[in-house]
């Protein structure tokens, strides 16, 4: 049968990525990694059963790369951009341009033409918003203000990334005589898909799906958005652009719907799948051995991904005035090449900018960057969360902190709307934040406040532990709420302390750190449910009142419980 090649060889890559992945989580290292090293175990280049028909896979890897786009530009947070401004917005621009002036530079000391340093440039310039969310959510602190501006760093950056895709092909055609009349075309065309483009898909998209949606035959929500996404990624083509950047528009045009989650939850399984096939078409195309060939390429190439963007990057956002622990934790994050590198690569080496040689150099770069910033992460926080130094002059808290006060730590939404109630009692308190911008505007209030990591015994004390009569923790970053506990026990052991938790599972770990009493969010949402429920079904209120008390005394006195076993253990 001559289809029978084809299923030996999807069953050989699929076999290969569910070993990687195992050795990817056994790592802790991102999946795609794991991607990545499936495919290299069956090239056709590698020892042992190797797959045939390669060529198949190239054109799966293309779907994958139309699906991950698809999905990038409905989840793509215009909010979360505008939200954190300049630094985002304009600092994601600013580092990558720098990078691509020192890879330039670098380059022309290998010998490499300017267009083909500029290439490398931009392949590399871009970081992996997957590697760094996983670093984040590991850690417990995808809500913290340096966890925030990385991802919306990295999410700027995937939206140039869509420019720059269209704009490699381009450079591969610019010669002396033509001039910027490539770029002009590419952007006359790129001009001629999305403005008819939105008008036509704002009209019709969301009546489409609102049609569906009132039949209540939710399987065609799918249907409809790959129509939508293989629809324009085709017309995209046939202009001459790139099908991703088409792709990324539909998803933009999805993402103004109701609908969104609807057809993301439909459309996420199909998209990992064909994704973890482009990464493995990553490993089939290469030769393993020609990795390191080159092996000054690979070397310049890391000491660009790792320094030069950790600098780059450091120094941007300290012209944004963030402090030096919040700037470096976002640049360690982010000083790591992922997905959108292997895209761009493809595209240059597709269009004759970046020869294989090279290639196979960035891909032994980018692979050793993420398992590198793996390391680096936590060397970083090991060494910003024992701070050795004061807050710095700019960012100096009260100089003289009310006694008998309110320490909030933590002035995010939480911390915020405690404060506007101390506020209307009359009860005076300091706030510790390490967002400067929170505390530049609890400044121009008056509100006295203290710039730091509240897990350092410097910044307590400058705000006042020694005198408060109540801590509230309110940190979401739960690795700091804890250390900033236990440095809270260490200067006030008598000192009563509230804190935020964001799971039950973290309860124990509170009371073990020595908190008085641990709220968390879900739990008391679901007892004022119960409260109001039993009002309206009319359960006598003393009854209700005595059944609300027990069942905190019995999640307080099982907390503690578990906090006890802990200890003990």
């Amino acid at each position: 049968m001559p289809e029978a090649p084809v299923f030996r060889d999807l069953a050989l890559v699929f076999a290969a990525i569910l070993v990687g992945a195992g050795v990817a989580v056994l790592l802790r290292q991102p999946l795609f990694l794991g991607y990545v090293l499936g495919g290299l175990l069956v090239n056709p280049f590698t020892p042992g059963p190797g797959v045939r028909e390669v060529r198949l896979f190239e054109v799966f890897a293309q779907i994958g790369v139309v699906l991950l786009m698809f999905s990038i530009g409905i989840e793509f947070s215009l909010a979360e951009l505008r939200r954190l401004g300049p630094p985002a917005t304009v600092g994601a621009p600013a580092t990558m341009a720098l990078l691509i002036l020192l890879t330039v530079l670098a380059g022309a000391a290998l010998g490499w033409p300017p267009l083909q340093a500029t290439a490398v440039g931009m392949t590399i310039s871009v970081a992996s918003t997957m590697v760094a969310a996983k670093l984040f959510l590991e850690r417990g602190e995808i809500h913290a203000p340096h966890a925030r501006l990385a991802v919306a760093t990295s999410l700027a950056e995937d939206l140039i990334t869509v420019g720059l895709i269209v704009l490699l092909p381009v450079l591969a055609g610019l010669d002396g005589t033509a001039g910027l009349l490539p770029l002009l075309g590419a952007l006359g065309r790129a001009v001629a898909l999305i403005v008819p483009f939105y008008i036509v898909a704002e009209r019709l998209a969301p009546p489409v799906l609102a049609w569906v949606a009132r039949r209540g035959h939710m399987e065609l929500f799918l249907v409809v958005a790959l129509g939508i996404a293989v629809g324009t990624a085709g017309l995209s083509s046939a202009l001459g652009l790139s099908v991703a950047l088409g792709a990324f528009l539909a998803g933009l045009v999805i993402s103004e719907s109701p609908f969104t989650h609807e057809i993301l939850a439909r459309l996420l399984p199909l998209r990992d799948v064909f994704t973890a096939l482009f990464f493995a078409s990553v490993g089939l195309l290469v030769r393993p051995a020609d990795l390191f060939t080159d092996l000054p390429a690979v070397l310049v190439l890391l000491a660009l991904i790792l320094g030069g963007k950790a600098l780059t990057r450091t120094l941007v956002l300290r012209a944004f005035g963030y402090p030096w622990a919040a700037a470096g934790l976002v640049s360690v994050h982010l000083a790591q090449t992922g997905e959108f590198t292997f895209v761009l690569a493809q595209v240059a080496r597709t269009a004759g900018l970046i020869p294989p040689a090279l290639a196979n150099a960035i891909l032994a770069a980018s692979l050793l960057s993420i398992v590198a910033t793996v390391a680096l992460s936590a060397l970083a926080h090991r060494w910003i969360e024992e701070p050795r130094e004061a807050p710095s002059p700019a960012a100096a808290g009260p100089r003289s902190a009310p006694r008998d006060h309110v320490l909030i730590i933590g002035f995010g939404r939480v911390g915020a709307t405690v404060g506007r109630a101390l506020d209307v009692f009359g009860i005076p308190y300091v706030a510790v934040d390490l967002d400067f911008r929170v505390i530049e505007r609890l400044q121009r209030r008056g509100v006295p406040c203290v710039f730091g990591d509240a897990a350092s015994e410097t910044v307590l004390r400058e705000a006042g532990a020694a005198s408060a009569r109540l801590a509230i923790v309110a940190i979401p970053d739960v690795t700091r709420a804890r250390l900033a506990l236990a440095r809270l026990r260490v200067l006030r052991p008598d000192l009563p302390v509230l804190v935020r938790s964001h799971a039950p599972e973290e309860h124990a770990l509170f009371h073990a750190a020595g908190a008085d009493e641990v709220i968390h969010p879900e739990h008391e949402a679901g007892l004022t449910l119960i409260r109001h429920a039993g009002e309206r079904l009319g359960v006598p209120r003393e009854a209700l009142r005595t059944y609300l008390e027990r069942w905190r005394v019995e999640e307080e006195t099982a907390a503690q419980g578990d906090a006890a076993d802990g200890a003990r253990g």
